[in-house]
């Protein structure tokens, strides 16, 4: 989730619903622009015991962090209180219950982005071994109870921890317990973007699939690949889901200002510190009738706030997130930007993803992405047959997108080789869950703490 870094005094005033859709027209760029900002999150434990470590504890999460400034890594504070830390690689951040997180800086090939998540991984697992830390990647913790996990010092979680049991019942399990991997995509303009937001629904039960990786609840199977996935199906129905207007005619920047407006808020962010407004509109707030700060209007940080409450399979701000997958280890990591970038930033790939999709029905989108938690490649396909049956196409086409982007290493290797974790997972038939769960039923003899060892 995002982090805030200051409060910007000279910020403006919204004045008028006309505004709310200029975040959005500005993430406009040409195509010589585009960049890719991935995002990865990791489970922490601790070696001895596979505890989760706490914030303050010594040697935990605190302790993590600051370790970093070793690297070139620069604290960010709220209230006195270190919750990240900025470095030309972007943010490492704190999710609810500990979960480490990098946000990635803005690259343009997918080489950097491999080059940074490797940088990345080097210096944690270096500062965990001084520290008796390591990292799981996973979707989800795989034996802990929400009471056995830590909750991190910032303003935001405390408002979002009270809030989420009133509208779902797995909410604090989304907070505390899953880790993903997410990718930022840009657009040239408001059709491009409408394209692609509709391929990235569309195909986002494919990516979860392909990286589903949390089969586990409490120490035993959960009866889910990817459990992280189904747990986003009961935590919110306001702010999450496949977003059926995305694909009707005359969908743009002003509809999904309109979804957005009706979306509950969480919170206001004044003075360094987080207001709760959970439950509370944002329309009330551009009246000046913000229960939570009677009078005051919106400003413009206010809204971009706001657009990052929300938790749909694919989100817009200015830029596209694609919000499928499951946490993973480097080489997928780097294989969900290889994905998505592969299929909607080459225009003939584009094209392509499209019409394999888009004769799709909304209740058939709705019946693929709910039954892929449970079942990963075979859920049932629209039209017959089962996802696994059109993997292969889609990562041909993303492959060829790749190719004709021709951005390439020192080797003089383009970028669609780093496909090949996806490749070997459509050719063997088992998503990553599987192959876990095969270990636990055989060699691990139902021993499930030898997933520790399933490391990066």
């Amino acid at each position: 989730m995002s982090t805030r870094q200051v409060s910007d005094h000279d910020d403006p005033l919204i004045e008028s619903i006309s505004q709310l859709a200029e975040p959005m027209a500005r993430g406009e760029k040409p195509r010589e622009q585009w960049r890719i900002g991935t995002e990865h999150e990791k489970l922490v434990f601790h070696r001895a015991d596979h505890h989760a470590p706490s914030y303050g504890e010594p040697g935990g999460i605190r302790d993590l962090l600051l370790a970093l400034t070793e690297f070139g890594w620069e604290p960010i504070e709220e209230n006195g209180t270190v919750i990240a830390m900025k470095g030309a690689d972007g943010t490492v951040s704190l999710e609810p219950a500990g979960q480490l997180e990098l946000s990635g800086a803005p690259l343009e090939n997918l080489h950097q982005t491999c080059a940074e998540t490797g940088r990345h991984l080097y210096e944690v697992k270096a500062v965990g071994e001084r520290l008796g830390l390591d990292f799981l990647g996973l979707g989800m913790w795989p034996d802990k109870t929400r009471a056995e996990l830590p909750i991190m010092p910032k303003g935001r979680y405390e408002i979002m921890l009270r809030h989420m049991p009133r509208v779902g019942n797995l909410g604090l399990d989304m907070m505390l317990r899953t880790c993903t991997i997410q990718v930022n995509l840009d657009y040239a303009s408001e059709a491009d973007m409408v394209k692609k937001f509709r391929v990235g629904l569309a195909l986002q039960p494919l990516a979860t699939a392909l990286f589903a990786n949390s089969p586990f609840t409490e120490g035993k199977p959960n009866g889910f690949l990817s459990y992280r996935s189904h747990i986003w199906s009961d935590t919110d129905p306001h702010r999450t889901g496949m977003l059926p207007f995305v694909f009707e005619q005359g969908f743009g920047y002003e509809r999904y200002v309109d979804y957005m407006l009706d979306v509950p808020m969480y919170f206001v962010f004044r003075d360094g510190r987080y207001i709760d407004a959970a439950g509370q509109s944002f329309r009330d707030f551009m009246k000046g009738q913000l229960p939570a700060l009677p009078g005051e209007l919106p400003t413009l940080s206010d809204w971009t706030d706001h657009l990052s409450t929300a938790f749909p399979e694919v989100r817009l701000k200015s830029f596209l997130e694609m919000r499928g997958a499951d946490g993973g280890p480097h080489d997928r990591i780097c294989a969900l930007p290889a994905f998505w970038v592969g299929l909607l930033y080459d225009d003939g790939a584009l094209d392509a993803a499209w019409d394999l999709v888009r004769h799709w029905s909304m209740e058939e989108r709705e019946t693929l992405r709910n039954a892929v938690p449970r079942l990963a490649l075979d859920a049932p396909l629209p039209g017959g047959g089962k996802l696994a049956d059109i993997a292969g196409e889609v990562l041909d086409i993303a492959g060829a997108g790749l190719t004709a982007r021709n951005r390439r290493n020192a080797s003089g290797d383009n970028e669609s080789g780093i496909l090949a974790p996806l490749r070997e997972i459509v050719a063997s038939g088992k998503v990553p869950a599987q192959r876990l769960l095969d270990k636990y039923h055989g060699e691990w003899g139902g021993d499930l703490s030898r997933v520790y060892d399933e490391r990066f």
